[in-house]
Formats: structure tokens, C-alpha cells, sequence
């Protein structure tokens, strides 16, 4: 209020009021306040802009179709992601970002500018199930203590690699994640469309409680930890709570929910064959997360985790690799489905020494060579996933690899591309891109790779990057070196 509004008039002494309050001012303080917003909005983007040119992950000019004229890939063999065999005798025709049609060689557009695939086989761009976009590439110590803006340009260069590694598309499953989709959808930054889970909901003493013992008890009016003000976990007990940090996740544009229902290998708290949540609270989620035309799914390895998940509503298991055989029936009769990582204890594996870690280890390992020919056998609905967490990043394409022990190598590459769609379509309204991914079909978005290999009797070309010699994501060509 101004000084004004209580001013004695100088006429007759009596107090006066001014217009602050008129439907006009407030008007004009609106436009003002506006503008003063957008000028805030430009300066703090010309800001992070420079930041990220700083870690040479400035926007770049990616090679995209004239507008208005079609790409046309010709001279090629194609894997459509859903059957398992490799075609011939088509094009691939791309128009505003998505696959137009598969037009017979030669009778594409005239007009369409050509893409000479020189005999290469061409396949769907590749979907992790299992990411954590913003934990990926730091350690644990960094994540939990080190500047958030620090972490964040780190994971915008790591997404820079994930998308050369040929992976167009990844669900992340816990971590914040959101401003960097942001920043990948607006051009800021290259990487994979992202499907964020935001913060891993979980109890206390659970696999996403990543508080120190020392920091114990927690009263009411206590702040929020570090990991929690950072949005990479969110501590809910009952029934009440659930449904807050569930709906808060929704808010920040989930497009599913990630709840930790059962311990880790190397949890420091919570023991691997734990149980966390009860059935109600995981219902809570659920409801909440369906109520948004969306689902909920979940850490857990142990059977009685999985049945208590499946009995509250959860669609997708996150791990599962010591499930016995019984479940397995139960997770196809539901029609769950199942992102399953190849955990081998190889040379890809964390390492560990505490004595606990290791025996979990073990036991996980051995259990996924079980987890791969139960889910065959049993025909659950599963898709490939790598939970690759504080460093490894450029093991992504050699554990989709490691499926070729299990499977045909172009069975693995289904549970990478139609299969992994199929599981992100669960998202339903609020998946943040509109149409198909992992499969080559007319209507689906044009996320495309032309690799050097023979995809149908061997995945050996996935160790090396340089076998990718175009990577298509909506239509814009991101790498060239046909």
C-alpha cells in the first residue's frame, strides 16, 4: 500500500484513499509484473544456456528434413521391433517426425530428400526401462552432497551419450529428472525422450531412504533431508502420506509412479529380503497413480515383495530375479510385466566387499539366468531395463548384448524396442510424447538407427558405438557417418 493511502487531504484535512485497490492498477500491475517475469525467464535461460555450452553441451544443429519435404531411407533391410525376423523390399518414408508409410523402392515422393542405406539393416531406436538419467553418471557421495546444478550439467552430457549409444528412449525410475526432459524436448540439450518416475516413494528404513542413522529420529517439524529436498526420494509411512508424495509426484509430471517394495543388494539399512509397505499403502499409490490414467511399479526381488505388489495393483516389477516359479505364473495370470536387468556379477557388476553384499550379489546373479528362461516359458510380458546407478553409463548397449546368451539376438533386441514401447504405453494419457515408440510401422515416431551388424545372428556390434552410422530420433538425424 502506498504512503498515499492514508494521507491527509490538503483541501480539508480529511484522510483519503488511492487507487491501489481499482480493478485498473491491479490491471497494470499484472502487465508490469509480466514483463518483469519474462525478462527474469530470458536472462535465466540465456544463463543455463551458457552453463551448458560451458560443458560443450550447447544446442547443435542436428540435420532435419526441409521443411515440409519427406525423408526417404532406401537401399536398407529393416527389424519393425515386433516381428522376429528381418525385412526387405521396402522404404522407410518420415514426414514431421513420424513414419509416413513404407513405400515398395521406388515409388516413394519424388520430391522426398533420400537417405542411401547402403544395404545396412535399420531397427528401431533402442528403449532402456530401467534409467535414472540424473544418478547415472556420478557417484553416490556426489549425488547426496555435491551442488544440484553440479549433478544436473553432468547428467545433461551423460544424456548427450545415451542417445549416440542408439538409445532414443528411457524410462527413468527414480531421480529428478524432470528438468532435464525439459531441457531435451526444448532443444537445450540432446538426449533420449525421457518417461520420468520423479522421486522413489518409499518408508522409512526402505531401498529409497537414503538418510544416515545419525540423522534419526525425524520430528514433525524437521526439513525435509537433502535427497528429499533434491527430489530423489520421498519418505512416506501410512496410508496418508503415500497418497501425498504419490500425488505430489503426479503434479511435477510423472508419467508413472516408482515405489520401493522391498530391499537392495547393497542397502546399508534395509536387508534384501525385506518387505516394505504394506499392502495398503502400495494400494494408496496405485489408486492415486490410476486415478491420473497412469501405474504404479516397483523395486522389489523377493517372491512374498512381488505377491504383496501384484495383490495391491502394481503393474510393472522392477528386478525380481528371485521370484520362484510360482510367482512367475501369478505375474502372467495378472499381466504385469516384468523390466528385467542382466545382473551377472561380470565385469559390469558394482563391486562390493562387505560379506552380506556379495552373497546378494551372488544370489541375484543366479537368479536372473533363472528370471530369463521363467519369463520365456511362462510368457510374462517383460522389456529390457539396465539400472545402471553412480557410474557405467557406457555399459548400457553391452548388457542389452548379454541377453543374446538367453535368446535369439533378435528376440533380445524385441524386449528393446516393441516390447519396451508396449510397457511405456502403460503411461497412457500421461506419457509426455504422443505415439508409438519402438517398433518401425506406419504411424509410429521416426526414432531409427542403421547399424553395421548382422542383427538377426549376433548383438557384437553393440560394444562399439561406431557400428551406429545414423541415429534418427523424431525425425531429425542426431549422427551420420553413412
Amino acid at each position: 500500500m502506498c504512503q498515499a493511502c492514508f494521507a491527509p487531504s490538503s483541501a480539508n484535512g480529511r484522510l483519503h484513499f488511492c487507487h491501489c485497490g481499482t480493478p485498473e492498477t491491479l490491471a497494470a500491475m499484472r502487465r508490469i509484473e509480466a514483463d518483469i517475469s519474462r525478462r527474469q525467464m530470458l536472462g535465466g535461460m540465456s544463463a543455463v544456456i551458457g552453463m551448458f555450452a560451458g560443458f560443450g553441451l550447447a544446442p547443435r544443429e542436428l540435420r532435419a528434413q526441409t521443411a515440409g519435404r519427406p525423408l526417404l531411407l532406401t537401399n536398407l533391410r529393416f527389424f519393425d521391433g515386433e516381428t522376429l525376423s528381418i525385412r526387405g523390399g521396402n522404404d522407410i518414408l518420415v514426414r514431421d517426425g513420424r513414419i509416413a508409410a513404407l513405400p515398395a523402392p521406388g515409388q516413394g515422393p519424388e520430391d522426398a530428400e533420400r537417405i542411401d542405406c547402403g544395404g545396412r539393416t535399420v531397427i528401431p531406436g533402442l528403449i532402456d526401462t530401467h534409467w535414472h538419467t540424473t544418478l547415472v553418471a556420478v557417484s553416490q557421495l556426489v549425488a547426496m552432497t555435491q551442488e544440484p546444478g553440479f549433478v544436473h550439467l553432468v547428467a545433461g552430457r551423460e544424456a548427450g551419450a545415451t542417445l549416440m549409444r542408439g538409445f532414443t528412449t528411457v524410462r527413468d525410475v527414480g531421480g529428478p529428472a524432470f528438468a532435464l526432459q525439459a531441457a531435451i524436448d526444448r532443444g537445450v540439450v540432446e538426449g533420449p525422450r525421457i518417461f520420468p518416475a520423479g522421486a522413489i516413494i518409499s518408508q522409512t528404513s526402505g531401498h529409497g531412504d537414503f538418510r544416515f542413522a545419525n540423522t534419526l529420529p525425524k520430528m514433525p517439524l524437521d526439513p525435509a533431508s537433502y535427497p528429499e529436498a533434491q527430489g530423489m526420494a520421498a519418505i512416506a509411512d501410512g496410508v496418508p502420506e503415500v497418497l501425498r508424495r504419490t500425488r505430489e509426484q503426479l503434479m511435477k509430471g510423472a508419467s508413472q509412479i516408482k515405489i520401493a517394495a522391498g530391499g537392495g543388494v547393497a542397502s546399508q539399512y534395509d536387508p534384501l529380503e525385506s518387505l516394505q509397505f504394506t499392502e495398503a499403502e502400495m494400494r494408496a499409490s496405485v489408486d492415486a497413480a490410476a486415478d491420473w490414467g497412469t501405474y504404479v511399479c516397483a523395486h522389489v526381488y523377493t517372491s512374498p515383495g512381488i505377491r504383496r505388489c501384484l495383490a495391491a495393483g502394481v503393474k510393472s516389477i522392477e528386478h525380481g530375479q528371485l521370484a520362484d516359479e510360482d510367482t512367475v505364473r501369478m505375474m502372467a495370470d495378472a499381466g504385469a510385466w516384468w523390466s528385467i536387468q542382466p545382473f551377472l556379477a561380470d565385469e559390469d557388476a558394482n563391486q562390493y566387499t562387505d560379506p552380506k553384499a556379495v552373497a546378494a550379489q551372488t544370489a541375484v546373479s543366479e537368479g536372473t539366468v533363472q528370471a530369463f528362461e521363467w519369463a520365456q516359458k511362462h510368457r510374462v510380458n517383460w522389456a529390457f531395463g539396465t539400472d545402471i546407478l553412480y557410474g557405467g553409463g557406457e555399459s548400457q548397449a553391452r548388457q542389452l548384448a548379454k541377453l543374446a546368451r538367453f535368446m535369439s539376438p533378435l528376440e533380445a533386441l524385441h524386449r528393446a524396442t516393441g516390447a519396451a514401447g508396449e510397457l511405456l504405453a502403460l503411461s497412457g494419457a500421461r506419457a509426455p510424447y504422443d505415439g508409438r515408440l519402438g517398433v518401425i510401422a506406419e504411424g509410429a515416431l521416426a526414432d531409427l538407427l542403421v547399424i553395421d551388424g548382422e542383427t538377426d545372428t549376433d548383438l557384437s556390434w553393440l560394444a562399439d558405438s561406431g557400428n551406429l552410422r545414423l541415429i534418427m530420433k523424431g525425425g531429425r538425424v542426431v549422427k551420420d557417418s553413412l
